[in-house]
C-alpha cells in the first residue's frame, strides 16, 4: 500500500489539445509542473512563423493558463526554464517576460538550443505551488 498520492492531470481550456502523449499541467506533493509550452494558439495553430514578441506572448499565455487551469497562478512560479533558439533574443524575451511576471521573480534559467519542435523560436516550462 503507498501512501502517495497520484499527481493530477489539467488540460486547461483555452488551451490546444497535447500534441504528444503529455499533459499541459500536473500537481502534486504541493507542486504543479508546467509542461514545456511552444507557441501554439487555443486552436492548435503553431505560431513559428509569427514575430519572436508574437511567440514569446503566446507561450507565456499558455503557461498562464496552464498554471490557472492546475489551480495555482503566475505568483506562485518557484522555477521557470526557457529555452531559445537565438540567444540574441534573449533581451527581447526578457522584456516581455519581466511585464509578464510582474512582481514574481521565481528562479530562471535560459537554455540556448539549436532546434525546437515546428521550428519554433522558444519554449517554457515552469514549477509552481500549488
Amino acid at each position: 500500500m503507498s501512501d502517495h498520492t497520484p499527481p493530477t492531470l489539467f488540460e486547461p481550456a483555452g488551451m490546444a489539445t497535447p500534441r504528444g502523449h503529455y499533459s499541459h499541467a500536473t500537481r502534486g506533493a504541493g507542486l504543479v509542473f508546467i509542461s514545456g509550452q511552444l507557441p501554439v494558439a487555443p486552436d492548435g495553430t503553431v505560431l513559428h512563423d509569427a514575430p519572436f514578441e508574437v511567440q514569446v506572448q503566446q507561450v507565456l499565455a499558455n503557461v498562464a493558463t496552464a498554471l490557472q487551469g492546475a489551480g495555482s497562478s503566475i505568483s506562485q512560479l518557484l522555477q521557470v526554464r526557457v529555452y531559445v533558439t537565438d540567444i540574441a533574443l534573449w533581451p527581447a524575451f526578457n522584456a516581455i517576460y519581466a511585464q509578464w511576471a510582474g512582481a514574481a521573480r521565481p528562479a530562471r534559467a535560459v537554455v540556448p538550443v539549436p532546434v525546437l519542435h515546428y521550428g519554433c523560436a522558444l519554449e517554457v516550462e515552469a514549477i509552481a505551488l500549488a
